[in-house]
């Protein structure tokens, strides 16, 4: 032994081409904040946000994923799937098949999972000029809109909580998907369903409950302290939206 380790490192440091090395950015020495992700949509079809989800299998340690994209604006699912895995490859597929089937939004919205943070993912998007936003690490609001589809999915009454098999949780999610889209009366957009404020045909049942509701308010208006007003959609939808501008941001759920 000539030195102790930290003697050779210090010998190192007078080295010229040693200290000219370039620091290696860490979590200690690169503490720059990523900026907040500020996302506006005021109809369907401008800004999708999508993300994984386990669902249990029997075995421990093992859980199937759950894909799903939805569109922020009406809550619709327009894409998912079920898998063993979460493979940048699969999401992609999904994604190809989504915009085949609605068309491109403006914006792909996700957390920074390895998935959603790939380049196989990123150059699809980039070729149909699709922009790509990102959750700040550690926030967990930040993807607001997929994180309550989840919610929404696990706290059904049918939800098994386990799934037997892949094909099992394939058929129970595709079953979910057609009753949220088409029957769920969701509380962030008036109790219209995702079907109807996605294709605008939630104005015909928005007339229709008006005047039921103002029949009833001319046949009983003691009941009421002032003449009802029916709720609609709000037209200003988005995350991270400053709280003047987000009428919305109570009712992502």
């Amino acid at each position: 032994m000539l030195a102790s380790r930290r003697s050779w490192w210090r010998i190192a440091a007078t080295i010229d081409d040693q200290s000219a090395r370039p620091v290696t950015p860490t979590r200690s020495t690169n503490k720059a904040p990523r900026p907040a992700p500020v996302l506006k949509a005021t109809g369907p079809q401008q800004i999708w946000s999508w993300d994984i989800t386990d669902l249990r299998s029997p075995w421990r340690g093992v859980a199937f994923k759950a894909y799903s994209i939805i569109d922020i604006y009406s809550r619709k699912i327009v894409g998912w799937r079920v898998e063993e895995r979460e493979c940048d490859d699969l999401a992609k597929q999904m994604f190809q098949t989504a915009i085949a089937t609605h068309g491109a939004p403006s914006v792909v919205h996700a957390d920074s999972g390895p998935a959603m943070r790939s380049a196989v993912l990123k150059d699809l998007l980039a070729d149909s000029a699709i922009a790509q936003t990102h959750n700040r690490p550690r926030v967990s609001n930040d993807n607001p809109f997929s994180e309550s589809e989840f919610r929404t999915m696990k706290y059904r009454p049918n939800y098994p909580g386990i799934f037997d098999d892949l094909d099992t949780a394939r058929t129970w999610v595709d079953t979910y998907v057609s009753w949220y889209n088409t029957h769920h009366r969701h509380s962030g957009i008036a109790l219209f369903t995702p079907d109807e404020v996605h294709t605008g045909s939630w104005t015909q049942r928005w007339h229709h409950r008006d005047k039921v509701l103002q029949a009833y308010y001319d046949a009983h208006p003691q009941r009421f302290r002032t003449r009802p007003h029916v709720t609609s959609p709000n037209p200003v939808v988005g995350i991270n939206l400053p709280a003047e501008n987000d009428p919305n941001r109570l009712h992502a759920a």
